[in-house]
């Protein structure tokens, strides 16, 4: 904290010095980037490892499948697994990502890892985007998406940016 003497004039025209302690915009700020850092980076644990577990249940198992199944980078997988054992396999891989993002104050270099397959996990969602057929034709095709798969994965443009941004910002710690 800065004090800081700020001379304001009394009611018969003297200088006073109140002697007000203020903080700075910039540490204020700083304040408030380092709990949206902590926000992103235990906000993306959440989420991933929330996805994670759910994919040990046969109702995202179902879910996934179309998505899966159209996907030319993963629709192989179901010639040697079934659709559960692909989606616990999935659902491990997201919690052990998760884990690793959030052993950040342990290990950065163990995060940058959790963070750069992160990164490759939401560009392998975001093609499904061009895999999975869903433009809605009854809105009049492009732009509007159906649910699944496109509002379904939309968001993880955003998760895409929030782990680019935290390897970014982890690799800036190992420097």
């Amino acid at each position: 904290m800065q004090t800081v003497a700020d001379n304001r004039m009394d009611l018969m025209g003297k200088r006073v010095a109140t002697g007000v302690m203020t903080r700075s915009r910039a540490e204020v700020g700083n304040r408030i980037a380092a709990l949206g850092t902590l926000l992103l980076q235990y906000g993306l644990v959440l989420v991933v490892g929330w996805i994670g577990f759910m994919k040990f249940t046969a109702y995202e198992a179902a879910g996934i499948q179309p998505l899966v199944a159209h996907s030319p980078v993963l629709s192989w997988s179901y010639q040697f697994l079934s659709v559960q054992a692909f989606s616990n396999v999935l659902g491990a891989t997201e919690i052990a990502i998760a884990v690793m993002i959030a052993l950040r104050p342990l290990s950065a270099t163990v995060a940058a890892i959790g963070s750069g397959l992160a990164v490759m996990m939401f560009l392998t969602t975001l093609s499904f985007l061009f895999s999975t057929p869903g433009w809605e034709s009854s809105l009049g095709g492009f732009p509007a998406l159906s649910v699944v798969p496109g509002q379904f994965i939309l968001k993880d443009v955003v998760l895409l940016g929030a782990a680019v941004w935290l390897l970014g910002d982890t690799l800036r710690d190992l420097a």
